[in-house]
This record gives C-alpha cells, structure tokens and sequence, in this order.
C-alpha cells in the first residue's frame, strides 16, 4: 500500500476509506472522478473470457494517462509505451 500511497501524493490524487479517486477533465471540460478500489490488485475479464489480475498501481498509473479510455485500453497503451521506450 506504500506505493498506492506515492502515486496519491505524487499526481496530487483523493481518497477515502475503500478507493482511490482520480479526478479528471472530460472531452466537454467538465471535471469527473473516476473510483479505483483500494485492492491490491484489480480483475479485468475480457469479452474472450479470459481474466487478468493488474496491481492496482498500474491501474492508478494508466487511468491518470489516459483517463477518457477503458481500464483495459489504458493499461495495454501504458505497456505499450513503455515497451517502445526499452
């Protein structure tokens, strides 16, 4: 939970008791919040019905890069980029 903790403080983001909040413009410029639980890791099942278990810092890390974006869609572009990096 120390690094869910660094990345609060780091991108300035909210919390509560149960989850993560990161606060975000829409395409319209109006502010939303989107709710990440506080897991250790978050499931997301694909259409195919196979399952992955992301940590929850990943989750944080691509729903502040693209927030506008599906979970799924934003963690595969975060690995993308970081891939093409290395």
């Amino acid at each position: 939970m120390e690094e869910i903790n660094e990345l609060i403080k780091r991108y300035s983001l909210q919390e509560d008791v149960e989850h993560v909040i990161i606060p975000f413009k829409g395409k319209s410029g109006q502010m939303k919040r989107c709710f990440l639980l506080k897991r250790r890791f978050i499931r997301i099942v694909y259409p195919e019905g196979h399952y992955v278990d992301y940590p929850l810092t990943e989750a944080i890390e691509a729903t502040v890069r693209y927030p506008e974006l599906l979970l799924s869609e934003a963690i595969y572009l975060m690995h993308k980029e970081l891939s093409s990096q290395t």
